[in-house]
């Protein structure tokens, strides 16, 4: 009889508190013996049960790494060989936790805070990490506070590993303002996360060989700033999402004259340019992110970035409102005219800020395309100093008069591109309004063109005006208002609207529809759930209902889920105007899922009744935009 080596003990008997490693123990046996006969893995010592060993054995042929020598009898394969390496090595290798800090461990048994911190400041955690000391948490309290983890979306279980969520992530830095954390903890809390982005960075770099200081520390301070989980529902490759960032850290005016296109970009780093276009609009334009990055566009057609609140962007915006505030200053000081505005050269103010920022910020060849950007950067200014600065002192409501002033004086002395632009079809429907000041279709109208141009402050004092002329109209003119200030990003607010007209208008389910959207917006997911799921009791057959359902899962990455509400609701709405959007996001949550040519069926179907139906242009276009991304990315992943 053949003697049969065993493994030791510590690999098939481990510590009470952890389960054996049963494909660890099968591939240690198969390795460590020319063969194995099936009895082999029922004896003593191992005694692994049967239905354990069945179930684990046609795994690890299924995956290429056991073979049957002969009827009874498997061997481990050459994949075999390398798999039991791996295992043999995260084996020896000992986890090394981060535990909460004492203030958060002594303050009181808030078992939930313990346990996000643990899967916030780890990769992953297993029960048993949770078990052990210093936690030390009991059974009991372990499973009821990770099930209210789990189905509060904070925390995912996978393979036997807790790993947080983008929502968890959320309500984690929301949980730690409930402690008194010193400015060096906090700094060690910072730390860490820096220190994982940079291991990431360190390999993206390498791989791609990226050597250039000046690209490094650009794409450094993009991905600390750019958190990925924003784009994860949508982009599932980090990789991806890093070759986005590395485009507008090349592509940087401190590079000039070098440069690469987006088509070269994606053909050298393996991207699709759709994807790399779209997320570059996105992303630049501060659709995605607070943080948005200006461009500057040369005549022959390169594409410069820089990011707001960034060095160049801050020593811009100092040159920038020196000059204003110097011109305005003098204009008010030697003027006679008791005119509220300035009478200020803007051109010339222009040539001043273009010539002193080419001094030492920009290259001089960049003068060009730095003057077609600085009316529209000025506006900018204006709109976020009338808007975000306290004023105070006399000095700041000087300078705040000033800049209040500033958009007009632009309008009325600057004429070029977009403005002009937002202009004229201003313009166009004050003269329309002017002949028919009752016609509120008009100034709906005006309020499309000026979310357009991202005219949002001056919405919002449109729309206050509009609910004191037509009153009767309050609800709409208080949902247009609450959709500005999300697009604003003051989602409070917003809902504060939202609550305020479901408080007078109780019966509207429309209202309570798009509480359930502010609610997800919020990533208040369970709240956001309860609404859908009691407008459905209420009307079954409305298959809105069960879209916004679908859409309110899939914001969450819960696509399994997604996709039996939205062929719910194409089963409901028969020929419905929105199906069009339905199926789109049906082939959505089937390229996340991997069914790839289920996702393309649907895509096609959603944009072939997009192209057909009576969509106001722009809709159409952002979802035929978004559809061709898909579209694309699918193609990549089947070539």
């Amino acid at each position: 009889m053949e003697l049969i080596n065993y493994p030791p003990k510590k690999i098939y008997s481990p510590s009470k508190l952890k389960k054996p490693d049963y494909d660890h123990i099968i591939l240690w046996m198969l390795n460590n013996n020319e063969i194995c006969k099936w009895s082999d893995f029922h004896q003593e010592p191992i005694e692994i049960p049967t239905g354990t060993l069945s179930r684990h054995l046609d795994k690890l042929k299924r995956k290429g790494f056991v073979e049957n020598y002969t009827r009874g009898y498997y061997r481990i394969t050459s994949e075999g060989k390398k798999k039991f390496h791996e295992l043999s090595r995260v084996e020896k290798k000992t986890r090394k936790l981060n535990y909460p800090p004492k203030i958060i461990l002594k303050s009181s048994r808030n078992y939930e805070h313990w346990i996000l911190w643990m899967v916030y400041n780890n990769s992953f955690c297993k029960r048993s990490d949770f078990l052990e000391e210093p936690l030390s948490i009991n059974q009991s309290s372990l499973s009821k506070n990770l099930s209210f983890l789990i189905d509060k979306g904070f925390i995912v279980k996978e393979e036997g590993k807790y790993i947080i969520t983008r929502v968890g992530k959320s309500e984690y830095s929301r949980m730690l303002k409930n402690y008194d954390l010193d400015r060096q903890t906090i700094l060690e809390e910072e730390g860490k996360r820096i220190e994982d982005i940079t291991k990431k960075t360190i390999k993206f770099f390498e791989k791609y060989n990226i050597k250039d200081e000046g690209t490094q520390f650009r794409f450094l301070n993009n991905i600390l700033r750019l958190d990925y989980d924003k784009v994860k529902p949508i982009l599932k490759d980090e990789e991806i999402f890093h070759k986005i960032l590395l485009f507008l850290s090349i592509n940087h005016p401190d590079k000039y004259p070098n440069f690469i296109s987006s088509e070269d970009f994606s053909k050298i780093y393996k991207i699709k340019k759709t994807t790399l276009d779209y997320y570059i609009d996105e992303i630049s334009e501060g659709k995605i992110y607070p943080l948005r990055f200006f461009k500057l566009t040369q005549p022959s057609g390169e594409q410069y970035y820089f990011q707001s609140d960034g060095k160049i962007e801050k020593h811009l915006q100092v040159i920038t409102e020196n000059y204003i505030n110097k011109a305005t200053y003098l204009s008010k000081l030697f003027s006679k005219s008791t005119t509220r505005t300035p009478i200020i050269d803007i051109k010339s103010i222009i040539n001043d800020i273009v010539d002193k920022s080419c001094e030492f910020l920009f290259n001089r060849d960049l003068k060009i395309p730095l003057r077609e950007f600085l009316p529209e950067y000025i506006k900018y200014l204006a709109y976020k100093i009338e808007t975000k600065r306290e004023l105070k002192e006399t000095y700041d409501k000087l300078e705040g008069i000033i800049w209040q002033n500033i958009t007009e004086i632009f309008e009325s002395q600057v004429s070029v591109n977009l403005e002009d632009q937002y202009e004229d079809q201003i313009k166009a429907i004050d003269k329309q309004i002017e002949l028919d000041p009752e016609n509120l279709d008009l100034y709906y109208l005006k309020i499309k063109i000026m979310i357009y141009f991202n005219q949002y402050h001056e919405t919002l004092k449109l729309l206050d005006k509009l609910l004191e002329n037509f009153p009767e109209t309050e609800k709409d003119i208080k949902i247009l208002k609450a959709a500005v200030l999300k697009r604003m990003q003051n989602l409070e607010p917003g809902l504060d609207i939202v609550d305020e007209l479901i408080q007078k208008f109780p019966e509207d389910n429309d209202l309570i529809c798009y509480k359930a959207y502010w609610m997800q917006y919020l990533d208040r997911k369970e709240e956001a759930l309860d609404i859908i799921q009691e407008l459905i009791k209420k009307d079954p057959e409305n298959g809105i209902y069960q879209d916004t359902f679908g859409e309110i899962l899939m914001n969450f990455e819960d696509y399994q889920e997604a996709t039996k509400k939205f062929l719910k609701a194409i089963v409901i709405s028969g020929d419905a105007w929105y199906l069009y959007q339905t199926y789109i996001k049906l082939g959505i949550c089937y390229k996340a899922l991997e069914k790839y040519d289920l996702a393309l069926k649907n895509l096609k179907k959603g944009k072939d009744l997009a192209s057909k139906g009576l969509i106001d242009p722009e809709t159409k276009k952002k979802w035929l935009a978004i559809v061709d991304l898909f579209l694309a990315e699918i193609e990549q992943f089947r070539t």
